[in-house]
């Protein structure tokens, strides 16, 4: 306890070991900080900006953050508020997210935290793009319309040799991630069960395991994203 250092959420006075990322201590203290790019045991990487907070003053992601003592974080402000609905709400417009059709529909994380954010209709115009559903792989069904871009899969589905099985491809707003061919014909059920799980939408799907579980039984159909963390 001797490394424990203060600093306040919100008014809040909190508690964590030094050098802890910010969305992590805050965790520990009994506040949610929604993140969409965020893992533990992963190195941070700061892609989604949704755990953006206002610190001494000044927008930072908390996911890169560490606390230092006598930190005043604001994370639930009308104005951190507003810019997280911001970010949910371009992230819909420039993807195809047809919610009522997806197999992860009531266990995907961007739909509830839009439903957190009580994102109704989108203020920004919707771009349609046309991009592809690739079913090349013999466990694996990568659908770009749904990705966010988040790297959690690049940062997590690895092989024993510590290769990604998926990795950026192209650049600007042609940039997609795409899983390895060659490395697909050799993934293993447990693999392609992982990336589908660590997938915060409905980008990687499992062949053959699409409506497993019934919608309405379905994490998020049962409580609010983070009401495991704190109250809303």
């Amino acid at each position: 306890m001797d490394n424990q250092i203060i600093f306040t959420i919100d008014g809040k006075e909190c508690r964590a070991a030094a050098g802890t990322y910010i969305v992590e201590a805050a965790r520990q203290n009994g506040v949610f900080i929604p993140t969409l790019c965020n893992m533990p045991g992963i190195t941070p990487k700061g892609a989604c900006r949704i755990c953006t907070v206002r610190i001494n003053g000044r927008l930072m992601t908390s996911c890169t953050t560490p606390v230092i003592a006598g930190m005043e974080i604001e994370n639930n402000s009308p104005e951190i508020r507003e810019l997280r609905k911001s970010i949910i709400e371009l992230l819909f417009v420039s993807g195809n997210h047809f919610c009522p059709a997806c197999e992860k529909s009531g266990d995907c994380e961007l739909q509830a935290l839009a439903y957190l954010f009580q994102m109704m209709v989108p203020r920004f115009p919707y771009q349609f793009p046309v991009k592809e559903i690739d079913a090349s792989a013999p466990l694996i069904v990568k659908d770009q319309n749904r990705c966010i871009l988040c790297k959690r899969c690049i940062r997590t589905i690895k092989d024993e040799q510590g290769r990604s099985y998926f990795a950026f491809e192209s650049r600007g707003n042609k940039l997609e991630v795409v899983l390895d061919k060659e490395m697909a014909k050799t993934m293993i059920a447990e693999t392609a069960e992982l990336a589908m799980k660590n997938c915060p939408v409905g980008s990687i799907l499992v062949k053959e395991k699409g409506f497993y579980q019934p919608i309405g039984t379905r994490k998020f159909d049962q409580q609010p994203i983070g009401s495991e963390i704190s109250t809303h």
